[in-house]
């Protein structure tokens, strides 16, 4: 395949892209004040007005509290079958390396029909929890020993087929992934399905990015720096379309930090910035382990970051310096990648609880005048939503919540962004909308029982058996 530059049609515009980070940060406080002079104390909860555009969004409606969908901007789908099966020491000092192998073992018992199965079931999981957008980080490409399906979007096609049946917004991110570590390693056994090489990797993408419509958008995924040597990056990067997403994950460990140091001479978000047209096309993927330049070149660039707080905690990466991130104007969102949660709500409380245990205070994540905790994560989570998904077009995505909920009970358009995230775990959702479409009823999916009697007979019949 020859390389080209800008070669592939797209239906993204890079000129339409969201506020740069920088202005749309320093004006919440300022708009989440304007809002509270507006609403008056003598307001019931049903006259209230919605909150303005550059606030939260948020109103009242005859069954509840209608607030825009929320997009999850890292997802590996197959993991939902492992979830809570690395949860016993084999290793004293057990981190996300010995995790790792817990990984490859279940990546090696998939195919098309059980990776439809379990993202499926997570999908709708998803859905009645909030999430009406999904990226998908995918990189299960080949068969179990490497080899290439006769048709190779086999398993890409799986996950556009579970996608389509529940009914959620998908941003596919077919993963390029070409090396063992920084030293250019080739891969082992169980990675040999996962990966590529440059002139692979475009026809793949080419033929997924062909499929675009209302409800699928196709961006790149770069696995990481390790994985992907730097001439390959920049090959790759040259060849994709204009407005094309890219999505890379970046210093999750303090290990990779140190390697990408020994062998580039540099940290590797520091690194990337130097090396890589990083802008507000991008969205770095953990960014843990961050040293002030980065956290500050990071927010300059107009990338988003996809924090994932329970993962992170589940594997002891470590916790994002969301305070600092958020000081210096940078765009941020949610991710459940490996799916230990699948709960937006969850997400989002822990990534302020987490900065109230290394900080010793509480209230970390406002704005300038904006005092709702609640209100400015959800907000930070709405503002990425457009360019790490490419969905500029979600404005039929919303949800309600119950205002038939105990937790929700006597809340008012002050607090009750507050409530639901800091209430406890219920998703207490009403009904959600993708594209204008009622995809939960009454805190349902019409077809949850029958997908998850399917993914039940596969979990036990195929990759616990």
């Amino acid at each position: 395949m020859r390389r080209r530059s800008r070669a592939f049609s797209t239906t993204t515009d890079a000129a339409s892209r969201s506020t740069p980070a920088t202005a749309r940060v320093s004006n919440i406080g300022a708009a989440c004040e304007r809002w509270r002079q507006r609403v008056s104390l003598t307001h019931s909860r049903r006259t209230a007005p919605p909150m303005p555009g550059s606030a939260f969004p948020i109103e009242a409606v005859a069954t509840g509290w209608r607030l825009p969908g929320i997009a999850n901007l890292h997802s590996h789908a197959f993991q939902r079958a492992m979830a809570g099966l690395a949860e016993r020491q084999t290793d004293p000092a057990d981190s996300f390396w010995t995790w790792r192998e817990t990984m490859y073992r279940m990546a090696g018992r998939f195919d098309p029909d059980t990776l439809h199965a379990v993202a499926a079931q997570l999908y709708v999981e998803m859905l009645e929890a909030g999430y009406t957008t999904v990226c998908e980080f995918h990189y299960l490409h080949h068969a179990p020993d490497g080899r290439p399906y006769a048709t190779p979007t086999a398993m890409s096609d799986a996950l556009v087929a579970a996608a389509r049946e529940a009914g959620i917004r998908l941003t596919l991110l077919p993963v390029l992934y070409m090396a063992g570590g920084f030293d250019g390693r080739a891969l082992g056994p169980r990675q040999q399905r996962f990966g590529h090489d440059v002139d692979a990797y475009l026809r793949l993408f080419e033929a997924l990015h062909a499929r675009q419509d209302d409800l699928l958008r196709v961006g790149c995924a770069l696995h990481s720096l390790r994985a992907v040597p730097a001439d390959a990056m920049r090959a790759v990067l040259d060849a994709l379309p204009p407005g094309t997403r890219i999505h890379v994950h970046i210093a999750e460990q303090r290990a990779e930090v140190q390697d990408c140091l020994a062998v580039r001479g540099a940290r590797p978000v520091e690194w990337l910035l130097g090396n890589a047209p990083v802008d507000d096309r991008w969205t770095l993927v953990h960014a843990t382990h961050l040293d002030d330049g980065e956290v500050a070149g990071i927010a300059r660039s107009g990338a988003t970051v996809a924090i994932c707080p329970t993962t992170e905690a589940n594997l002891g990466d470590g916790l994002f310096r969301l305070r600092d991130y958020l000081d210096a104007g940078g765009a941020w969102g949610i991710g459940s990648d490996s799916h230990v949660s699948v709960s937006p709500v969850e997400e989002l409380r822990w990534l302020e609880y987490g900065q109230r245990l290394a900080s010793g205070r509480r209230n970390v994540a406002v704005g300038p005048s904006c005092t709702s905790v609640g209100a400015t994560l959800l907000r930070g989570a709405l503002d990425s939503a457009a360019r790490a998904t490419a969905f500029d077009d979600a404005d039929g995505d919303a949800i309600v919540l119950d205002d038939r909920s105990p937790l929700l009970a006597g809340a008012t358009v002050d607090d009750v962004a507050d409530r639901w995230i800091f209430s406890g775990n219920c998703a207490a959702l009403r009904e959600v909308r993708v594209a204008g479409r009622r995809v939960v009823a009454d805190g349902q999916h019409p077809d949850r029982d029958l997908i998850a009697a399917r993914y039940a007979s596969v979990l036990r019949d195929r990759l616990l058996a």
